[in-house]
């Protein structure tokens, strides 16, 4: 394991080396970057807005709240925990409404695939009839057939009102989470239904009672989760397999500049293993070589990177994945890409001059995704998606051309990390025996004391990428805690060299080391991106279960030590609702209002039995981590 930084080092912006090796060259061709950006911004931050104290919904505004100088209501009359409260809630639809879009997308790929319009084809054919079986369709019928039901159901489930069934929530949820939900009158309707009831209820003058927002965030943050990710992770299964562990190659270093590179970024793998697909023909390679390449490769960007990697080895065609979000524009300036196919979040809005400088052709392929400086754009229709395929291989041979007609020069750093990723309760069961008894008995032994989730992106509020998402896992498994991993958080660990045996043997405490070397895994478990909070929370649920306990009763924890955008905000909601200790780094801007501070932090432990945790500092965020465990763990009689 090459990298050991343990401690921030003044001038360093990264945890990684090669994002380090990057920088350097960004800056002296005079580029604008997201770090030296950052420092800028640092200096022109508003303690309103820092607080959660500003608002600007109405033409009365914009207002801030405050009370040393008497102004402790905005114009309408609200106040600051409604305020700060308000625009959290704001946050969180953003984050829902963002999953429920890919899941809309997931739900039309697959009935297309059953109508036989898309090259795809139902893979996971036990998926798909365990998912029929979960939500009550009839499994003796054709295949396709059943995808297609299974494809309507599901598009319907995020529609559902009150009065409605919520299947999802009963095939998925644990046994005591759901009687409590109802107790709580969270128990959700559908996740547009309940994102358009918190969006109405943000209006001016509607909800001023932060106590009434913060519950219609819990419920949107229940939905989030069953009636959206579980559904699309799991039709995202069926069509391109269930993740098994293998071995794959991480870090800037898997890039050749001989080689015609397609590079997929954002959270959607529909044009990612179509042209995987097509890349994988000598036809492609022959047309790549007869342009001078050498071939034609595929490479992973953050979350559609990981959907890929998660089911796809990597061999010469698709080559790995490149790291997260914050190394996005050090990739591009490497001078290797060719093309860089974007669809949902994170698509950096400044990238049109790394596209410029090191001759890169930029792809919305995506009916939500544009960019300053995009001149190719092809709305995704899963009928079509062999086209766009043939379009992308087409614009990177073309690009490859002019890329070698300019002399671009690549500079590669040589840094390449082996990871095992391709996790997932499937997974997780098959390598105990298909059962949960081993688990527990680790568990119970004390050779595993619990288990994280960490569910995260990466930002540079709390220092510099990723180094609070890499040493904080490195103290928890030092611990004897096992981590599960999603998000860009992921990205981070398995470029760290986190997700390997060898982690395992130098970091990971002596009970985890044991389990590890036993079943032959690391001690952080690559279960994927941030929309597989929910495929997390079935392994968390599939223990409650199995244990007959309440999901706040487990030795578990979550942790978001880089949170960034809204997509995190409204997995962090989720698992309050679930029940779960959550630790959110950095703090989130309510600060300025202390009575839902108190709320989220105290109060709400009461009702849900989750509470959020905050806290910058590794060291002392994995001891308190770890205080919660062994607490949960008297609790239920064990040692």
């Amino acid at each position: 394991m090459s990298e050991t930084i343990l401690e921030k080092t003044e001038g360093r912006v990264s945890y990684h080396d090669s994002v380090e090796e990057m920088l350097k060259r960004i800056r002296e061709d005079g580029m604008s970057n997201i770090f030296d950006r950052y420092a800028l911004q640092e200096k022109i931050r508003c303690k309103f807005c820092l607080e959660g104290l500003s608002c600007q919904l109405c033409s009365n505004g914009p207002c801030r709240i405050s009370e040393k100088s008497g102004q402790d209501k905005g114009v309408c009359g609200i106040g600051k925990d409604a305020m700060a409260m308000r625009n959290f809630l704001l946050k969180n639809i953003m984050g829902a409404g963002t999953y429920s879009h890919h899941a809309y997308e997931a739900f039309r790929t697959l009935k297309a695939t059953g109508e036989g319009k898309t090259p795809f084809k139902i893979t996971d054919v036990d998926k798909l009839k365990w998912m029929c079986e979960k939500v009550g369709i009839d499994t003796n019928q054709d295949i396709n057939d059943m995808a297609i039901e299974l494809a309507i159901l599901l598009e319907d489930q995020q529609h559902i009102g009150k009065s409605e069934d919520n299947i999802m929530v009963e095939a998925f949820a644990p046994r005591k989470r759901k009687e409590l939900w109802k107790k709580l009158d969270i128990y959700p309707a559908g996740t547009v239904h309940e994102e358009q009831n918190c969006v109405a209820s943000c209006l001016t003058n509607v909800d001023g009672h932060h106590v009434s927002l913060a519950m219609k965030a819990l419920r949107l943050g229940i939905a989030t989760i069953y009636n959206t990710q579980i559904g699309l992770e799991m039709v995202q299964d069926i069509l391109f397999g269930t993740p098994t562990p293998h071995e794959a190659n991480m870090d800037l270093g898997i890039m050749d500049p001989d080689y015609v590179n397609i590079v997929f970024n954002g959270h959607q793998p529909w044009a990612g293993v179509a042209t995987l697909l097509k890349a994988r023909t000598k036809e492609i390679q022959d047309k790549a070589k007869a342009a001078g390449a050498k071939g034609l490769r595929i490479v992973g960007s953050i979350e559609t990177g990981q959907e890929l990697l998660q089911r796809f080895k990597t061999d010469d065609v698709f080559v790995g994945h490149m790291g997260n979000w914050l190394s996005i524009e050090p990739l591009l300036a490497t001078g290797t890409v060719d093309v860089f196919a974007m669809e949902e979040n994170c698509s950096p809005p400044a990238i049109d001059m790394y596209a410029e400088k090191y001759q890169v052709t930029l792809v919305a392929v995506s009916t939500i995704i544009d960019l300053p400086g995009v001149k190719h754009k092809i709305p995704y229709n899963p009928e079509e998606v062999d086209k766009m395929a043939d379009s992308l291989i087409e614009l990177a041979i073309e690009n490859y051309k002019k890329r070698k007609e300019r002399n671009i020069k690549a500079v590669v750093p040589k840094k390449v990390q082996k990871a095992i990723t391709g996790f997932s309760t499937e997974a997780v069961l098959g390598a105990l025996g298909n059962k949960l008894d081993p688990l527990v008995d680790v568990i119970a032994a004390g050779k595993i004391k619990g288990v994280v989730a960490l569910a995260n992106c990466s930002t540079l509020r709390n220092g510099p990428q990723d180094w609070v998402t890499v040493n904080l896992t490195k103290e928890l498994i030092k611990r004897d805690i096992l981590v599960v991993a999603g998000g860009c958080g992921n990205h981070a660990l398995e470029v760290a060299g986190l997700c390997t045996l060898e982690a395992a043997n130098e970091i990971a405490g002596q009970g985890l080391k044991e389990i590890c070397n036993m079943l032959k895994i690391p001690p952080v478990l690559s279960f994927g991106t941030c929309t597989d909070t929910g495929r997390i929370s079935m392994l968390v649920t599939a223990l409650a279960d199995h244990l007959d306990v309440d999901v706040s009763q487990l030795p578990i924890a979550v942790t978001a030590p880089e949170w960034m955008e809204q997509k995190a905000t409204i997995d962090g909601i989720f698992t309050l609702a679930y029940g779960a200790y959550t630790h959110l780094s950095p703090t989130p801007f309510v600060t300025g209002a202390d009575q839902l501070v108190e709320l989220l932090t105290d109060q709400v432990e009461a009702v849900t039995g989750g509470k959020i945790a905050l806290g910058d500092d590794p060291v002392q965020v994995a001891q308190d981590m770890e205080a919660h465990i062994i607490k949960k763990r008297k609790e239920l009689g064990l040692s």
